[in-house]
Parts: C-alpha cells; structure tokens; sequence
C-alpha cells in the first residue's frame, strides 16, 4: 500500500502522501496543514488525523511529539440541546 492509497483524516479525504507532501514544502505545524489542507476540519474536528499529522511532523523534523505546537481547536459546530443530552435522545436533526 502506498502513501497515496493510505487515508489520514477520513472526514476531508486527505492521504498520507498528501501530507508528506506538504511537509516537504515546509508547512511543519499542524495548523499549517490543515489550514493549506483542510486535514482536520471535518466534521470530527480532527480527533483522528491531528494525532497522525503530529507523529509525521515529528518523524520529518525530529522533534519529539510533546514538543510541537498543538492545534488550535474548535468544539463540533452542532449544537444539541440539553434536554435531548439529558433524556439521552439520538438529535437527528
């Protein structure tokens, strides 16, 4: 399996070889990426993919994980009301 063919954030189609891409052109910080990328601002506000993203900054520059700048992060944009949280109801709407 190639780089190409190995998906990194699930919610914006973004691959691996996409990445490396990108760190070969110098974007080395995660907001970086996913700002030229968009990896990590999908629906799941990258819960997956941030964590990928920071192992392959990691792996291209050297630098231990807990030593890069983390992300900005924003909480999932739909809002649910409280009596649906607390009557444990599924929000379809």
């Amino acid at each position: 399996m190639s780089d190409k063919d190995i998906v990194i954030c699930r919610c914006e189609d973004i691959t691996l070889g996409e990445i490396r891409s990108l760190l070969d052109e110098g974007f080395l910080t995660v907001d970086e990426v996913k700002r030229i990328s968009r990896c990590g601002m999908g629906p799941c506000q990258g819960k997956t993919c941030r964590d990928l993203v920071l192992q392959e900054i990691s792996l291209k520059t050297g630098r231990p994980v807990k030593d890069l700048r983390m992300p900005t992060f924003r909480p999932p944009t739909k809002p649910v009301k409280l009596g649906v949280i607390a009557r444990g109801e599924e929000d379809d709407v």
